[in-house]
């Protein structure tokens, strides 16, 4: 049986990225490009070529998804320019930050400008995803635009052979990004909305440089029902044996140093119905202490569950992690509290 192996999501000017870019525990990283400017670009990926003995890179590039590229906030509503021309029945709501936070679109202007009424609770800023839940919705003109193809240029040029391609609709999606990265490149296809689902129930064709994933943080908003996700995800894993779950890991570890029980739950029902890859998400990789605790806990999930051993909650160390959780403890401040979770999960 296939070992249980675990993705980040990092840039390389990250203080941390070195760290992490030498941490055997680890599969891969994935760079996810989208708040990156091409002429930024030459920079990073200098700075990630020039760590010797890496783990492996995967450069994440953006097809369809809708992207914000400029933003003008009025005192009475917000205007939006977007990535991708579009067509859509108006007005119809808007779901930005991941579906926590939403609009309603009144009209759009020229494809792309987008009038809204009024604005969301939280500042939109350049380069955020946002999500059309309405059926009519249409995306138009080229899946690459002229700054993703810039992007793709100089990945390739860098020598990577390993990309993530977001929000893959068609296997016309596979073959275009092919003709710009080469037949032989891995690539790891971000299942992200209903066409991405559609494709995989009626199209995608597995080979040995094509895998999926189920990229939850998208997924999850763009599906019409909450409980679908659940049939969403399994689909995925049961097309692709070497599938990849994306995002909405260990969440939990963002705000406590001990993950939460639907969290660790949670992974178990991903390794029982197959997965053998997972990717952790951005906010969980901002920072070394919350990336730090998560790889930790995946460890112990990894030689524990995964090898059928009970960890028994009488033990020495789960008393002394639950009496801190339970304000029992002596670590009065939020950064002593992951220090001492970081060393009992080692």
């Amino acid at each position: 049986m296939k070992d249980l192996e675990l993705m980040v999501t990092l840039w390389p000017t990250f203080p941390h990225f070195k760290k992490f870019a030498k941490d055997n525990r680890l599969c891969g990283i994935r760079l996810n490009s989208a708040m990156i400017k091409g002429n930024q670009l030459d920079g990073e990926l200098e700075i990630a070529n020039s760590i010797e003995d890496h783990i492996p890179l995967y450069f994440d590039i953006k097809g369809w998804q809708l992207r914000v590229t400029e933003v003008e906030a009025y005192k009475d509503h917000l205007e939006l320019v977007l990535n991708h021309p579009i067509s859509v029945k108006t007005p119809t709501t808007v779901l930005f930050k991941a579906g926590e936070d939403y609009c309603v679109l009144d009209k759009i202007v020229g494809g792309n400008r987008l009038i809204f009424q009024g604005g969301p609770h939280f500042m939109v800023s350049e380069g955020e995803s946002l999500h059309i839940r309405e059926p009519t919705l249409q995306v138009h003109g080229p899946m690459f635009l002229d700054y993703e193809i810039e992007k793709i240029q100089k990945a390739v040029k860098a020598g990577f052979n390993k990309y993530c391609l977001s929000y893959t609709h068609s296997q016309r999606d596979v073959e275009e990004f092919r003709d710009y990265i080469g037949k032989d490149a891995e690539i790891i296809l971000k299942i992200e909305d209903k066409k991405g689902l559609h494709y995989v129930a009626n199209e995608f064709r597995k080979d040995n440089y094509l895998s999926l994933m189920a990229a939850r943080g998208d997924l999850y908003v763009e599906v019409d029902k909450p409980h679908e996700i659940l049939d969403a995800v399994k689909l995925i894993v049961d097309k692709d044996p070497d599938a990849m779950a994306g995002s909405r890991i260990l969440l939990s570890l963002v705000d406590k140093p001990v993950p939460s029980c639907a969290d660790l739950s949670e992974l178990a029902w991903l390794y029982d119905i197959g997965y053998r890859r997972m990717l952790l998400c951005d906010e969980l990789c901002l920072k070394d202490q919350f990336l730090s605790s998560a790889v930790n806990v995946f460890e112990a999930f990894k030689k524990s569950y995964t090898n059928k051993k009970i960890i028994h909650s009488t033990s020495r160390r789960s008393r002394r992690i639950g009496d801190e959780y339970l304000g029992g403890g002596v670590y009065l401040d939020r950064s002593s509290r992951f220090s001492q979770f970081d060393r009992e999960f080692r």
